[in-house]
């Protein structure tokens, strides 16, 4: 059970790459659920794409990364992970962070990918939920049993990015914040080291 939880939350987090909250102020044109959706219906179709493309694993790590940065707030994804410790980074610091984070949330999570070729990701709706939109999508592995995936849509960065991801239950934002926290705890609070950390990861 505890192997099928942690392949879930591979799948989950190189879909999603975890997720977190949006800290950008939202803009004047307002998304619509058919436009949230779309942009997840285009998420998962690029991914599936690269899981099933028998590509190299460095050429699949690079198109996933390409594929976060595209469609995830990665900005308000890393400050989130970081938590508290954000608000004492500087400027300089959280750039480097969230190249870092980017990276490393890709190798991290890309290197599993060959563990879910033949699988697929079917989008089966989508509805406001508080001041953004949950898009609902069910995840078919070969071999496991169908399982429920929820992403978090927002325009409040400027553009249609996702922002969190749900699976199962499991709010991946907090399992990445404990991760991360876990990390510069290791490195003594220093996010510089941690940043080092990140990219030899």
């Amino acid at each position: 059970m505890a192997t099928e939880t942690n392949r879930r939350a591979v799948l989950g987090l190189g879909l999603g790459a975890a997720a977190v909250l949006v800290l950008a102020p939202a803009t004047a044109r307002a998304l619509t659920v058919d436009q949230a959706r779309a942009l997840i219906d285009e998420v998962t179709g690029q991914v599936t794409k690269v899981i099933n493309s028998g590509a190299p694993e460095a050429q699949m790590l690079a198109k996933f990364e390409q594929i976060f940065a595209t469609y995830a707030d990665v900005a308000a994804i890393a400050r989130s992970a970081l938590g508290p410790a954000a608000r004492q980074a500087s400027p300089a610091q959280m750039k480097s962070f969230t190249k870092a984070y980017q990276g490393y949330i890709s190798r991290k999570y890309g290197r599993r990918f060959r563990e879910f070729i033949g699988g697929r990701i079917e989008v089966t709706g989508a509805h406001p939920l508080k001041s953004y939109y949950e898009v609902v999508s069910t995840a078919y592995l070969q071999g496991e049993a169908p399982f429920d995936l929820r992403w978090h849509v927002s325009d409040k960065s400027g553009r249609d990015l996702f922002f969190n991801l749900i699976i199962e239950g499991v709010n991946m934002l907090s399992t990445e914040r404990t991760e991360i926290g876990a990390m510069l705890d290791q490195q003594g609070g220093d996010i510089d080291k941690l940043i080092a950390q990140l990219n030899k990861s």
